[in-house]
């Protein structure tokens, strides 16, 4: 697993659906549950994708408090399903064991595939500690581009603890990964020992060094946002807030408490909303600190994108 740039801070699992109480999962069986796909020709590893039924969906949906499971709906007469099941199963081959993907087949199983498109309104679905996140639509992804939705509930389930492997029946080495830049690695050091204010140097420092250091300015980001709430009583600041909406500081805190605390839409709801009322100096800074919280919580992720465009709509 790359060696994180920066503290992701714990975002609970978002727009989720409570999976686990479709069923009591069963004791999990010897080496993973039954129908995982053994190795084949494609070279995916055994173990990262199991065909979920009706009686193995409640042990798939426990699995996720140890490793984020991706559900993807197929049906064989559909191209585009197919297409995107079979480019997530490859994509998990080759992640080695951080993700399960669970295939289901809505002829075999319509009551879990209903169960699962009712709750979400997705074909596909990521479910981390039993909580259910849709997606956007992959249906005309490219391959590219649903790695990049990967990548991001991969940086989700991380957010929420849930950092284990499937057992893919091997004893394969992990790549040694490459040592971090000085800066970032002296940032990574100091947010091991607590100490944010040297983190936030040490990005600043790289920004300085190279504007384009994204992993920098994100860095940053996650850093600054700890630093402004970490000595933060939230009752007394949501009581500011909603005593006066015109108060922009006011705002701007509750907002960081919101991404904390996972309320994405909650807190770009309310900046946009901020931006709207406001002018001058009061609606920039209420512009600069949304496009911070943005690359906090990741400029691929659908809330983002959505909220991007409340922004536009605000401004002009």
């Amino acid at each position: 697993m790359t060696q994180p740039t920066g503290p992701r801070p714990r975002l609970d699992v978002r727009g989720a659906v409570d999976l686990s109480a479709l069923g009591r999962p069963p004791a999990p069986a010897p080496g993973g549950p039954a129908g995982a796909a053994p190795a084949g020709d494609d070279g995916v590893a055994a173990g990262v994708v199991v065909d979920v039924t009706e009686a193995t969906f409640p042990e798939v949906v426990q699995r996720s408090v140890e490793v984020p499971v991706l559900l993807s709906l197929w049906a064989a007469g559909d191209a585009a399903s197919t297409s995107v099941t079979a480019t997530l199963v490859q994509i998990a081959g080759e992640l080695g064991g951080r993700l399960l993907v669970g295939r289901i087949d809505v002829e075999r199983s319509p009551q879990v595939a209903q169960a699962v498109s009712a709750q979400s309104g997705s074909t596909v679905v990521a479910v981390v500690k039993g909580q259910a996140v849709p997606l956007p639509p992959l249906e005309q992804a490219t391959a590219e581009q649903v790695r990049a939705v990967v990548d991001q509930v991969l940086q989700m389930a991380e957010a929420n603890g849930v950092t284990g492997r499937v057992d893919v029946g091997g004893e394969a080495p992990e790549p040694e990964e490459p040592p971090l830049p000085p800066l970032h690695q002296e940032a990574y050091d100091a947010i091991e020992r607590d100490d944010l204010d040297a983190a936030a140097s040490a990005y600043t420092r790289a920004l300085a060094e190279n504007p384009r250091d994204e992993d920098a300015r994100i860095g940053l980001a996650q850093v600054e946002l700890l630093r402004r709430t970490q000595d933060v009583d939230p009752a007394t600041a949501r009581a500011a807030a909603a005593a006066d909406a015109t108060d922009v500081e006011a705002q701007l805190l509750v907002a960081d408490l919101d991404v904390l605390g996972g309320k994405v839409e909650d807190a770009f709801t309310r900046l946009v909303d901020t931006v709207r009322r406001t002018a001058g100096d009061d609606r920039e800074r209420a512009r600069v600190r949304l496009v911070e919280l943005f690359a906090v919580v990741g400029d691929t992720d659908p809330r983002v994108m959505t909220a991007r465009r409340a922004l536009a709509s605000a401004l002009y």
